[in-house]
């Protein structure tokens, strides 16, 4: 989501004549588009940001801004701990980043935009992204759950969802401008409708725009177990340009925890969502989150995750050690669990998940597969990397007339993370 608010502010602003630069040193503007979910990304922020004090103090008239969730939550504050920024903006004002910038500019003075009533723009200029033949679309905004660990509905506000005929206006523009996949993106995009007229539903947009012409492939992120549906699920399984992957964080393994998360559901009920899915969609592959140490986890509680991890083998995992967030209902709760203790946890998930993508990779070698190209690999310029409907990263030779297009691959070796495949044609 910060990604997409950056191009879609990156867009804007080429409009107004700006242009990226390849150094710090040589820009007029530094914009920091920041997370609040974990402690983690905001330190790095801080850091980020005083490292900019001598190029500041050297040059003036540079304008340094932080923006996004950090900014919604922090307001003043980031003034006060770093006097050199200029621009403090909140998650529902970028699309006037280029007006804030001439103020700054011609008057000299701070900005601090975090109206919390703002209601957000994002159209956008679809000539720029930042990956041509893929594109992140905003379907809604927002978030209604209240997990008592997450910060994202206080800085990024209630559910609001964008009509099925804007969404897809701005898709068939992608697709006329060149673009073959798109990710639909929403806090919690299974609750997709909320606030629309009549009773619609993420599944009626995906099958809107499963009619599409050129378009080749959808993605949605993230999903909210407690709001996923059979009848989503159901839906998917008849759309042919829906891709076999779900991003569908759990948190945690045991009922007890995910109580004092107020997830809405047990262990239980996440397990037979994704029995269901694969029964019904071939070749399902199922990536989650996962929170280790959170207020009074035990180690039973943690060996619940273990066995959920073991159980339904997910592609991947994002695993993070709780951290509270100022503002939450969790943030009211002992942090009991010990730094060293979540430190073990934590690597011990990112270990099992290590195991068990070596594992079911290695099940893909000998076999075919249709990647979409995206460009040269990020560790071997020289080859091909793409991915796979099932979100695989796949590295191949061939040339970089192929990009953008559809390559089958057969793979041939494996890590936990990648497949190496050989090219045998395109399209």
């Amino acid at each position: 989501m910060n990604k997409l608010d950056a191009e879609l502010s990156l867009g804007l602003l080429q409009e107004e004549g700006y242009k990226i630069v390849d150094k710090v040193d040589e820009a007029d503007v530094i914009l920091f588009y920041t997370c609040s979910v974990r402690q983690h990304a905001e330190d790095k922020v801080y850091s980020h940001l005083g490292a900019l004090k001598t190029l500041k103090k050297r040059r003036p008239e540079v304008i340094v801004g932080v923006l996004g969730c950090m900014a919604q939550k922090d307001g003043e504050t980031i003034f006060k701990r770093m006097p050199h920024v200029d621009l403090v903006c909140g998650t529902r004002m970028f699309s006037r980043l280029p007006e804030m910038l001439l103020k700054i500019r011609n008057h000299g003075s701070r900005v601090l935009a975090i109206d919390e009533d703002q209601i957000v723009n994002v159209k956008r200029a679809v000539t720029y992204r930042l990956n041509f033949y893929q594109a992140f679309v905003t379907v809604m905004r927002g978030c209604d759950n209240y997990c008592s660990y997450c910060i994202v509905p206080y800085v990024r506000g209630r559910e609001i969802s964008r009509t099925i005929a804007d969404v897809k206006e701005e898709v068939q523009s992608l697709v006329s401008n060149g673009c073959r996949e798109v990710t639909l993106l929403g806090q919690n995009i299974n609750s997709y409708g909320k606030g629309l007229r009549g009773n619609v539903t993420l599944g009626d947009l995906l099958t809107e725009l499963n009619e599409i012409d050129g378009l080749d492939r959808i993605r949605f992120v993230t999903s909210h177990p407690a709001d996923m549906s059979r009848g989503l699920i159901r839906t998917i399984s008849r759309l042919e340009k829906v891709c076999e992957y779900l991003h569908m964080p759990a948190q945690s393994g045991s009922d007890e925890v995910l109580k004092r998360m107020r997830r809405g559901y047990p262990a239980g009920y996440y397990r037979d969502l994704i029995s269901y899915a694969r029964e019904l969609i071939p070749h399902l592959t199922v990536a989650s989150d996962f929170i280790v140490g959170f207020p009074g986890e035990t180690e039973e509680d943690f060996q619940e995750t273990v066995r959920l991890m073991e159980d339904i083998r997910f592609q991947n995992c994002f695993i993070f050690k709780y951290s509270p967030r100022t503002g939450t209902k969790a943030a009211e709760l002992k942090d009991d669990v010990p730094d060293e203790t979540k430190r073990a946890r934590n690597l011990k998930l990112l270990e099992l998940q290590k195991k068990i993508s070596l594992e079911e990779n290695t099940k893909m070698i000998g076999k075919k597969v249709d990647v979409l190209v995206e460009g040269a690999s990020k560790s071997n310029p020289n080859r091909l990397s793409g991915r796979t409907r099932q979100n695989h990263i796949v590295v191949f030779n061939g040339s970089q007339d192929l990009v953008g297009k559809l390559a089958g691959v057969v793979i041939h070796e494996v890590t936990d993370l990648t497949l190496f495949g050989l090219l045998i044609g395109c399209g």
